[in-house]
C-alpha cells in the first residue's frame, strides 16, 4: 500500500540496512493520516529480511505501470 503513487504501479523496494530488494505492485492505499512511506505484505517483509523487526528504512523506486521483466510472479 502506498498513498501517493498510482495504483498498479510497479516499484523496486530496497531494505537500506541489508541491501535486499523486491519488486512489487501497488494495489492498495493506507489511511490518509499514516506517515509511513509504504506498507508491505508479510511475504515482501520476509524477502527483505526484516519481518521480526516490524519496521525498517526502505528506498522505493517507481518502475512504471508495465510489469518489469525481472518481477517475480506473486
Amino acid at each position: 500500500a502506498h498513498n501517493t503513487l498510482p495504483l498498479n504501479t510497479w516499484v523496486l523496494v530496497t531494505n537500506l540496512s541489508n541491501g535486499k530488494t523486491v519488486v512489487l505492485k501497488i494495489t492498495d492505499r493506507m489511511h490518509p493520516k499514516n506517515k509511513r512511506l509504504i506498507d508491505l505484505s508479510r511475504a515482501a517483509a520476509i524477502r527483505l529480511g526484516y519481518v521480526r523487526k516490524g519496521l525498517t528504512r526502505v528506498k522505493v523506486v517507481p518502475l512504471g505501470l508495465k510489469r518489469p521483466l525481472e518481477a517475480d510472479p506473486q
